[in-house]
């Protein structure tokens, strides 16, 4: 395995394992500090296999990047210390779910119906378009034009959620199509045919 690749997988571990413990902390409310390393592996199971100190040196990490990103907070109560989510948290944790349930409505049947995101971002704020665009790409969203994004199922609350996380709210429109002129390569890259 290449450079590339590992440095690829190591990244997408860290990100689940930032999100299993936001998510923990979220459905908890409070995570004693002392007490989450040694059951998160359990719960954090389909992680790929990394040895018992690295796990550790790994939560102890992932809670300092949640602290320092603003998604959760320390509060230290009768000498125990405790991770508590913020609002940013909450919201961050309900965007990464709304991908989820994104990538699944594929599952869904189609109803004939395009949903098109439109954006105009200015040159100013070039990293939060490239962001956008970045990101669109990932959940599976088609590139049609410059700025102008295509989906065949309902992503509307994906899309308010992703305004909110960019703070471009008036930038973004959301449309819902009846017919695009000449999609049978849209319907062939999703698969609807």
């Amino acid at each position: 395995m290449g450079d590339v690749e590992k440095a690829a997988r190591k990244k997408r571990r860290i990100g689940y394992v930032q999100l299993g413990l936001l998510a923990a902390v979220a459905l908890t409310g409070v995570v004693l500090i002392a007490a989450t390393a040694p059951n998160l592996p359990s719960a954090l199971a389909k992680l790929p296999s990394i040895k018992r100190a690295q796990k550790k040196y790994q939560y102890r990490t992932a809670f300092g990047r949640l602290a320092a990103e603003g998604l959760i907070i320390f509060e230290t109560r009768d000498g125990k210390k405790y991770a508590c989510i913020t609002e940013a948290g909450r919201q961050a944790l309900s965007f990464e779910q709304a991908k989820l349930d994104l990538k699944s409505a594929k599952k869904r049947r189609w109803n004939g119906r395009w949903r098109v995101i439109i954006f105009d971002i200015p040159e100013r704020r070039r990293k939060v378009r490239d962001r956008l665009r970045h990101i669109m790409q990932k959940v599976g969203f088609a590139h049609l034009q410059d700025s102008v994004w295509v989906y065949p199922y309902d992503c509307e609350d994906f899309i308010t959620l992703l305004k909110a996380e960019l703070k471009i709210g008036a930038a973004v429109l959301y449309m819902v199509v009846e017919h695009i002129e000449n999609d049978k390569h849209l319907q062939e890259h999703f698969g609807l045919k």
